[in-house]
């Protein structure tokens, strides 16, 4: 899909007329399929992305481990893209497509320019840290204070609603991922779930009761 005034305008983002001109002329709209790496943990970063349709999964590994930091969804960007931005560092996350994602790619060399420039684009940046920050404030809380059994429970019922149905489409392995624990604590704690009658388990999905 070629990026378009109409695009930007549905975004309702970015209102004034000088800057959609100019994101128009220099920036691109990309599709990313699911799996697909958007920012590469550890590599310099070029383009800032905005996604337009889909979703983005922001995580860091450690050790053949992994730690959820958050979703990027319709008409929001990666905080630690343009944290690393600013301050010309390597990505300290990856960033990977979950589903099939529609991302305005924004070149890395106007994000200053456009935030002294333009006031619609400022306040993006801004509401980006600061909504961020509560977000990695709340899995600061959850990871430190809640047991990990309800840490899933609460993941999965996000989840839920996130997608709007009772169906989620998740591996055992996937779920550790974002929990940042092991595939043998996740399936013990869905087996006693299971036995609670609050889910139950098939291949590949887990159905909320």
């Amino acid at each position: 899909m070629a990026l378009t005034q109409e695009i930007l305008r549905q975004t309702r983002l970015f209102s004034e007329p000088e800057l959609q001109e100019k994101i128009l002329q220099h920036c691109e709209l990309k599709t990313f399929e699911k799996g697909d790496v958007v920012v590469r943990e550890g590599q310099y970063v070029k383009v800032v992305p905005i996604v337009i349709s889909g979703d983005i999964r922001v995580f860091q590994t450690k050790e053949d481990r992994e730690i959820l930091l958050y979703h990027v969804e319709p008409k929001q960007t990666c905080m630690m893209s343009l944290s690393a931005c600013f301050f010309n560092n390597e990505s300290p996350s990856q960033a990977v497509a979950t589903e099939k994602t529609e991302v305005l790619i924004i070149p890395t060399r106007f994000i200053n320019q456009w935030q002294r420039e333009y006031d619609s684009w400022n306040s993006f940046v801004i509401k980006t840290f600061r909504s961020r920050y509560d977000e990695l404030l709340n899995t600061f809380e959850s990871v430190a204070f809640d047991h990990i059994d309800k840490r899933l429970w609460d993941y999965l019922r996000c989840e839920s609603s996130r997608q709007k149905t009772d169906k989620i489409k998740v591996s055992h392995q996937q779920l550790a991922n974002e929990l940042g624990t092991t595939r043998v604590v996740v399936s013990r704690i869905l087996k006693q779930f299971e036995i609670e009658n609050k889910v139950v388990l098939h291949r590949g999905m887990i159905e909320l009761n």
